[in-house]
C-alpha cells in the first residue's frame, strides 16, 4: 500500500507534455423501438468555446475527438425528433466520455413539428409524468453530504428526508422506508445495504457503487404500471456499459473505502466490453481519529460488481452482470478490562455481539429491437441475502478494579437466508407517432429459510446478584418456497405536441397465501403543455407491497405455529398528484407539487393498540409481532416546492421544501401521527467551481437541511424498567409528541486536476458541519433510577475524505 501511495503521489506531480484533451462519443437511438437513428446532428460546443460537429453513422454512433477539457453543452437533433440538449456535461483527461442518448419522435406530422429541448432532471421513463426525477452519478458526488450514495442524494428532493443520520434509509412523504421499491437493470432487488437488518430498506452504507451506475430514475408517487410491489417510491437503477474502445482504471482512497474500477474492451471487433468494480474497508481510521460511533467495535465491509456487455446487430446486446457485499461487525464487551458505564447507540452493554449480512445478485438480459418501431428486452437473475446474529450473555465480577469473566453462555442465535429467482419480459410496440404500447411480466420465486432462538434474561431482585436466564425459546423455523407473479399493460398516446396521456394496468398474486392477491390497479397520468415554458400534469395510481418475509412466519414460542402466515395479506396505497413545472429562465426552474395518498389494509394488531406496521421499515432492531390482520388505514397529504438553478456562470442551487402529514389508525380506532411524520423539511443546497487554468478546477458545497423532529410519546416507566429499555405507552399519545426540530449543515470542497490522459480528485465532505445535537432517541439510564430516560443523539461531524485518480 505505501508504494502504490507513493506511485500515485509520483504521478500526480509528474508534469506531462501536451495540450490535454479528451474524446466525446456514443450513440443516439429512438426511446420507443430502441433503433439505432441514422444521420443524426450532434452539435457539441466545448468549455473553450470551440464548436464540434458530426452525424451520426449506420449503427447510431458517433464520435468527436480534441475536445477541450471543463463543461460542455451537446444537441442532438433529427427530423421528425424532439430536439434534446444536454448541458453541463464534465469532460477530464482521465476518462472518455461515452454519451447513449434516446431521441422521442414527434408527436405531429414533419412540418408541424415543435423543437423543444430535454431538461436537467427530465425521467427516463416516459411513461412517468409526475413525482418523477431523473439522477445522474455527478449528483450523487456534487451534493454535499451525500456520500456518493443514491439514497443519501436523494434526501435533498422535495418530498424525501432521511430517518437516521447513521443509515440511508428514506423517508418519501412520510411512509416507511421499506415502502421503497429497488430495481437493478429491471430486476426487483434484495436490500442493497452493509449491515441490513430484515425489514428495513436501508443500512449504515451502500453495496451500490456509483461508479457502475448510469443516469437513473426515481420516483416518489403515482409510479407506472411496470413498478409493483412499493408503497412509498421507486429507485429504478441502470448498470452502465465499460468502455469498448479503450482499457480505464480509476482508482480512490478514502475515509469510507478503499476502490478500484477498471473498465475496457473485451473484443475491439465486437466492441464488447467489461467493467468491474472492488471496494474494502475496515473504518479502523474512525478510531485513529477519536470519532465517536457509539462503538469501540470495527465495521468490516467490502462489495464489488461487474458487468459484461457484448453488443449485437441493430442495437440488440446480450449482457451478464452481477453486485454483491458482505459486511461483519464483533462487539466484544467481555474483553473489557474495567467497568466503563458509556451506553452503545448499537447494541447492549451486557452481551458480546455477532452480527454477519451480505447481499448478493446476479443476472442477464438479453435486448433485441425487431424493426424500427418493436422492442423486446427480457432477463434472469439469482439473488440472495444472508443474515446471522449470536449474542452471548456476560457473567463476570470485579476482583481488584478489573473485570474477571465467569461464563459466556449464548442467549441469541439466528439465521436469516433468502433466495430468489427472477424473470422478466417485455415488449414495446410504436403503433405511430402518437402513439405506444409496453406489455410485460415480472416472475419471481422466494426460497426462504428463517432459524431464530432466544433466551430472556431475568434480572435479580437483589442488584448485587447476577442475572438468571430462561430456557431457549424457538421464535423462527421455517423453511418455505413462495411465487410473486405480477403482469403489466401500458400505453402512451400524444395526440398533440402539449398534450401526452400514459395510462396501465397491473395485477399481482404472491402465493405465500391466499390473502396476497391483488387483481387490478389501474394508473394513469395527464400532462399538458400550457406554453413553452409550463407544464401541468396530474396522476393517479393503485399500488400495493407484500410484507416482509420474515414477519409472515414468526411465532412467539416453540410449541406454536406461525399465526400470521395465513392471515396477513399486501398493504395497499392509493395516490393522487397534481403538479405544476415552470422553466422561469434558460438557468431556473420551478417544480411545484400536492399530493394525496390513501393507505388501506394495513397490518394492525387484533387486540386494540396504536400498533402498525408502517410505522417500521428503519434502524438496527427486528420486529416480533403479536397476530395481525389488514385492517388499518392510513393518509398522507402535502404540498412539495423545488426552485432549481442549473448549472451555469460556474454555480449553482437548489432549494426544496415539503409541508406535510402523515396519520394512521391503529385497531385501537384512533387516529395518531406515523413515526416518519415530522410535517415539513426544508433543504438548500449550493455550489461553486473556480476554474484554475482552464483545466482545473476547485469547488465549493454546502446543504442545509431543517426538517421536524422525530415522534415519541408516553414512556411506560414499569416497563422500561423492567426491560432495561425505553418503553412507550400504549395510549392515545402514542407518537403525539416531537422532539425539537432537526437542523444539519454540511459542507463539501474538492479540488480537481487534469492532466494528459490523468485526472486527480482530492475533497472533503464534512458531515454536521456544526455538530448540531439532533435528538435520535430516548434511551434507558440505568445510573439514575429516579429519572431514567435520557436523550440519545444522532452522529456528531463527520469529516469524510478521498483522493481519486482515473487514468
Amino acid at each position: 500500500m505505501r508504494y502504490t501511495l507513493m506511485l500515485l503521489f509520483a504521478m500526480l506531480f509528474i508534469e506531462l507534455s501536451g495540450q490535454a484533451s479528451q474524446t466525446v462519443r456514443g450513440s443516439a437511438v429512438d426511446s420507443e423501438s430502441k433503433y439505432p437513428l441514422i444521420g443524426a446532428n450532434v452539435v457539441l460546443v466545448d468549455a473553450g468555446g470551440m464548436e464540434h460537429g458530426t452525424v451520426t453513422e449506420v449503427d447510431g454512433r458517433f464520435r468527436l475527438e480534441g475536445i477541450a477539457l471543463g463543461r460542455s453543452t451537446i444537441t442532438f437533433s433529427y427530423i421528425g425528433y424532439a430536439e434534446l440538449k444536454l448541458d453541463n456535461i464534465i469532460i477530464d483527461a482521465g476518462k472518455e466520455m461515452i454519451l447513449n442518448v434516446e431521441m422521442e419522435e414527434s408527436a405531429t406530422t414533419l412540418d408541424e413539428v415543435v423543437v423543444s429541448a430535454a431538461k436537467s432532471g427530465e425521467v427516463v421513463n416516459e411513461m412517468a409524468v409526475v413525482s418523477a426525477r431523473e439522477f445522474s452519478v455527478e449528483e450523487t458526488n456534487r451534493y454535499a453530504g451525500s456520500r456518493g450514495e443514491p439514497a443519501r442524494m436523494a434526501s435533498n428532493f422535495a418530498g424525501v428526508q432521511g430517518a437516521d443520520d447513521s443509515r440511508n434509509d428514506i423517508i418519501v412523504r412520510g411512509n416507511t422506508p421499506q415502502g421503497v421499491l429497488w430495481r437493478l437493470d429491471g430486476f426487483n432487488i434484495p436490500n442493497p445495504n452493509h449491515f441490513s437488518i430484515p425489514g428495513t430498506g436501508g443500512g449504515p452504507v451502500t453495496i451500490l457503487n456509483n461508479k457502475f451506475l448510469a443516469n437513473s430514475d426515481f420516483f416518489t408517487g403515482a409510479f407506472p404500471a411496470e413498478y409493483a410491489n412499493g408503497i412509498a417510491g421507486v429507485f429504478d437503477l441502470k448498470m452502465r456499459n465499460g468502455n469498448n474502445e479503450k482499457h480505464e482504471i480509476s482508482a480512490q482512497i478514502g475515509f469510507l473505502g478503499t476502490e478500484l474500477a477498471v473498465e475496457g474492451p473485451l473484443s475491439k471487433n465486437s466492441k464488447a466490453s467489461y467493467l468491474a468494480t472492488y471496494r474494502y474497508s475496515t473504518l479502523s481510521l474512525f478510531s485513529f481519529l477519536g470519532i465517536n460511533l457509539g462503538t469501540d467495535a470495527v465495521p468490516q465491509y467490502q462489495d464489488g460488481s461487474f458487468r459484461l456487455n457484448f453488443p449485437g446487430k441493430n442495437g440488440s446486446a446480450f449482457s451478464i452482470f452481477g453486485i454483491g457485499g458482505t459486511s461483519t461487525i464483533d462487539i466484544i464487551l467481555s474483553q473489557e478490562a474495567a467497568p466503563d458505564t458509556t451506553t452503545l447507540i448499537y447494541g447492549s452493554n451486557n452481551r458480546d455481539q455477532y452480527f454477519t449480512s451480505n447481499m448478493y445478485t446476479l443476472g442477464a438480459t438479453y435486448t433485441y429491437p425487431i424493426d424500427k418501431n418493436t422492442f423486446f428486452k427480457a432477463g434472469l437473475m439469482h439473488a440472495g441475502s444472508k443474515i446471522i446474529a449470536k449474542h452471548d450473555y456476560i457473567y463476570r465480577h470485579v476482583e481488584n478494579g478489573l473485570y474477571k469473566v465467569d461464563s459466556l453462555p449464548q442467549i441469541l442465535d439466528y439465521t436469516f437466508q433468502e433466495k430468489k429467482y427472477s424473470m422478466y419480459g417485455y415488449i414495446n410496440k410504436k403503433l405511430s407517432r402518437q402513439t405506444s404500447l409496453k406489455a410485460g411480466i415480472n416472475v419471481d420465486l422466494f426460497d426462504m429459510n428463517f432459524f431464530d432462538r432466544g433466551r430472556t434474561i431475568v434480572p435479580a431482585e437483589d442488584p448485587n446478584e447476577p442475572a438468571s436466564l430462561l430456557p431457549w425459546i424457538e421464535r423462527w423455523n421455517s423453511a418455505d418456497f413462495a411465487g410473486l407473479v405480477q403482469p403489466y399493460v401500458q400505453a402512451k398516446y400524444r395526440p398533440s405536441e402539449q398534450l401526452t396521456i400514459t395510462g396501465g394496468i397491473t395485477a399481482s398474486y404472491y402465493s405465500i397465501n391466499d390473502k396476497s392477491l391483488v387483481p387490478f390497479e389501474p394508473r394513469l397520468g395527464l400532462s399538458y403543455q400550457l406554453n413553452d415554458i409550463s407544464k401541468l400534469s396530474f396522476g393517479l395510481g393503485a399500488h400495493s407491497q407484500m410484507q416482509s418475509n420474515y414477519l409472515y412466519y414468526y411465532k412467539p414460542t416453540t410449541d406454536v405455529q406461525p399465526y400470521n402466515l395465513e392471515t396477513m395479506g399486501p398493504t395497499k396505497s392509493k395516490h393522487a398528484v397534481l403538479s405544476y413545472d415552470a422553466i422561469l429562465n434558460k438557468k431556473m426552474r420551478l417544480k411545484a407539487e400536492t399530493y394525496f395518498q390513501y393507505l388501506s389494509d394495513v397490518p394492525v394488531e387484533l387486540v386494540s393498540s396504536a400498533f402498525a406496521l408502517i410505522n417500521s421499515g428503519s434502524g438496527f432492531s427486528r420486529l416480533f409481532p403479536r397476530p395481525l390482520q389488514n385492517t388499518g388505514d392510513g393518509r398522507n397529504y402535502g404540498v412539495e416546492l423545488t426552485l432549481e438553478r442549473y448549472f451555469a456562470n460556474n454555480y449553482y442551487f437548489m432549494l426544496t421544501s415539503s409541508l406535510y402529514d402523515s396519520k394512521y389508525r391503529g385497531s385501537n380506532e384512533e387516529w395518531h401521527n406515523t413515526t416518519f411524520n415530522g410535517n415539513y423539511t426544508f433543504n438548500g443546497l449550493f455550489a461553486r467551481e473556480f476554474p484554475i487554468k482552464k483545466k482545473n478546477s476547485f469547488n465549493i458545497g454546502g446543504k442545509i437541511t431543517y426538517a421536524g423532529g422525530r415522534r415519541y410519546g408516553d414512556v411506560d416507566r414499569d416497563a422500561s424498567a423492567r426491560e432495561l429499555e425505553v418503553i412507550y405507552a400504549d395510549n392515545s399519545n402514542f407518537n403525539e409528541y416531537q422532539f425539537k426540530p432537526y437542523f444539519r449543515a454540511d459542507l463539501k470542497l474538492n479540488y480537481k486536476i487534469n492532466r494528459k490522459s490523468l485526472t486527480h480528485e482530492f475533497a472533503v465532505d464534512i458531515v454536521n458541519l456544526l455538530d448540531t445535537k439532533n435528538i435520535l432517541t430516548l434511551t434507558y439510564d440505568p445510573e439514575n433510577l429516579t429519572e431514567p430516560v435520557r436523550e440519545e443523539y444522532q452522529l456528531g461531524r463527520l469529516p469524510l475524505f478521498y483522493y481519486r485518480i482515473d487514468f
